[in-house]
């Protein structure tokens, strides 16, 4: 039997806690760690839908990269946070989240996005720290990723493409008047790592819930700047888990969430 702490230490194996940024609250969150895990289901986010989803399909487990709480000092039913922790005991779900840690791993959040916005690493190590954190190892993990695509291409096109790649139903920019070859990409909320990008010479960052003064200060800067969104830059990484899950526990049901889907929309 595949128990919910095999699969702790599995995904520590592959995106390390030590990872984390120091503000993050990642790992094994909510349940029993001797617990049934042969039916796991994954999940950018926990929300009420995707523990409905869970106890529908018998998962003993939710695997989720955003965390189901930073800090708790009480767990009742008088908030939307404790509600759902209470589903989840009541229903026999342990909950594992990984988040930064999983972000900065290799095959993990960041490269995925990558490979969706079609770029090739020049090194093992091409990317950047963060500015928001600390790193708990003191050692490097980047988080940003920077490549190139095979070809320069308008910046029209390239955003044709990405909206595909993402699955996302629009996307917010600013067109600097570049063509699309270097690029870095951050998934979620990176719009204060601009400046790295264009340390790096990148001609177009890729990264989402972009505020408007970054968007200024990309213009000022002569950059290309796309807001992907938070759920579809890094909701790519719930399909390498899957697989990864998949591959490691061959005894076990995995399977993505499919009612947990871009919340923002656009007319």
């Amino acid at each position: 039997m595949v128990t919910v702490y095999d699969v702790f230490e599995y995904l520590c194996s592959i995106a390390p806690v030590e990872a984390k940024m120091d503000f993050d609250n990642v790992g094994f969150l909510v349940g029993c760690s001797g617990a049934d895990a042969s039916r796991i289901l994954v999940s950018l986010d926990i929300t009420h839908d995707v523990i409905s989803e869970a106890l529908d399909v018998g998962a003993g487990l939710i695997v989720s990269h955003h965390p189901l709480f930073f800090s708790l000092k009480s767990v009742t039913d008088s908030d939307v946070t404790g509600r759902k922790v209470v589903r989840l005991l009541a229903g026999g779900i342990s909950a594992i989240c990984m988040h930064t840690n999983l972000d900065a791993a290799r095959g993990g959040t960041n490269d995925a996005l990558a490979v969706a916005a079609g770029i090739a690493f020049e090194s093992e190590g091409s990317g950047f720290l963060p500015d928001d954190g600390q790193l708990l190892s003191g050692g490097a993990f980047p988080y940003g990723r920077t490549g190139r695509l095979e070809r320069p291409c308008p910046l029209g096109e390239y955003l044709e493409r990405l909206k595909k790649a993402l699955s996302t139903n629009g996307l917010r920019y600013y067109d600097a008047g570049r063509d699309v070859y270097n690029v870095a990409v951050v998934g979620g909320s990176g719009g204060s790592e601009l400046h790295k990008a264009v340390a790096c010479g990148c001609d177009t960052f890729l990264t989402a819930d972009v505020k408007y003064d970054v968007f200024l200060d990309a213009k000022e800067l002569g950059i290309n700047i796309i807001d992907g969104d938070h759920f579809c830059t890094e909701n790519l990484v719930t399909g390498v888990l899957e697989g990864k899950l998949a591959s490691a526990f061959t005894e076990a049901d995995v399977s993505v969430s499919k009612c947990h889907g871009q919340t923002v929309r656009f007319l």
